[in-house]
């Protein structure tokens, strides 16, 4: 009997060898403005192996606007976002706790978050429960707690740069407040039936980390192996994206308990990583957004995977074939991408893998 597409991304998690490769599409709305039917063909010939629960948390006090539209919107945190485009994210251009006299008071959304034990609480864990059971995909909780960006979010990228460069008692208090919010938040959704939790922070650049490892292993690390934790003393996967060069810190997250790592393997030396992690962790992705799925052959599509299969790619698991269907991407390159995958793992398999 084949695998449940649940079942095929936990046998690839664990190495025992997948019937064939999970894979997952990210979508802007973006691709459905501009490439609908792409998007169409692409859900109908590879439908994805992953869900997200819905987003339940009442309205946000803070919150306003449609961030996919030009124009201001909000966020529940009350960061302020400015954005050019339709179908894409916008940026933070005037950061709310610029000063630190700002800071004093700020307190994130935690009117958002149902407090345990109450009705709302056990009222969230049953509507998260009927996802689960109404699906036999492989469930991500609809929460992604992001340190690093939600402090640059509300203290601006050059003052945050500054801020763990020259450390002081407002980069920490700061810190412990998102922190704490954000160890909340994962209480609840580690309780619920979902498989897996996903963390979220742009770690590095186009050739190196944005902050020296030594730094990043002082002040963020210990915040990732606390989502780990609480994660795993609840049965939980943890997924991990990081844009940049992050080849640096490959060995910490392994070492943390991080299960899968969304990460721009164009932008590092793949020899390397294969050294550093491959059979410790899964590859979740992706694929060059910048060179690559912008191409308007798909041949450069088609030999990018291939690149990526002849450093990473291993029978027993340790894939999931994930991309992002974004701005400037060319409908044949994404479409060659799920083709190309099914034939690395065809040819795999013909050859002798289980």
């Amino acid at each position: 009997m084949p695998s449940t597409p649940r079942e095929l991304v936990r046998r690839a998690l664990r190495f025992e060898y997948p019937e064939r490769l999970p894979r997952q599409l990210w979508t802007l709305p973006w691709a459905g403005i501009h490439h609908p039917e792409t998007v169409a063909e692409l859900e109908r010939r590879w439908p994805s192996d992953f869900e997200t629960t819905q987003w339940f948390y009442p309205p946000s006090r803070r919150a306003k606007g449609d961030p996919y539209r030009p124009g201001e919107s909000t966020d529940a945190w009350g960061c302020v976002f400015q954005n050019i485009q339709p179908g894409i994210i916008g940026e933070v251009k005037d950061p709310i706790l610029a000063n630190w006299a700002d800071a004093r008071d700020y307190a994130p959304p935690r009117e958002q978050l149902p407090e345990k034990g109450t009705r709302e609480w056990d009222e969230a864990l049953e509507a998260i429960a009927r996802i689960h059971v109404g699906t036999d995909r492989f469930v991500f909780a609809n929460i992604c707690p992001q340190p690093w960006e939600r402090y640059q979010f509300l203290r601006g990228t050059e003052n945050a740069m500054i801020d763990v460069l020259m450390p002081d008692q407002g980069l920490h208090d700061l810190l412990r407040r998102i922190h704490e919010f954000y160890m909340t938040e994962l209480e609840l959704w580690c309780a619920a039936d979902v498989d897996a939790i996903s963390l979220a922070d742009d770690w590095g650049g186009q050739s190196r980390l944005l902050i020296r490892p030594d730094l990043w292993r002082e002040l963020f690390k210990p915040l990732y192996r606390d989502y780990c934790d609480i994660a795993r003393a609840h049965g939980k996967h943890v997924f991990l994206h990081s844009d940049g060069h992050i080849v640096e810190i490959y060995p910490d997250l392994i070492e943390i308990g991080i299960d899968a790592v969304n990460s721009q393997l164009f932008c590092m030396d793949m020899a390397a990583l294969r050294e550093e992690a491959k059979g410790r962790i899964t590859f979740w992705g992706e694929i060059d957004r910048q060179h690559v799925l912008t191409a308007d052959d798909p041949t450069v599509a088609r030999a990018a995977v291939r690149e990526v299969a002849r450093h990473l790619y291993d029978p027993a698991g340790g894939i999931i074939a994930q991309f992002e269907f974004g701005a400037g991407a060319r409908p044949a390159s994404v479409l060659a991408v799920f083709d190309e995958w099914e034939r690395v793992h065809d040819e795999a398999t013909r050859q002798g893998g289980k």
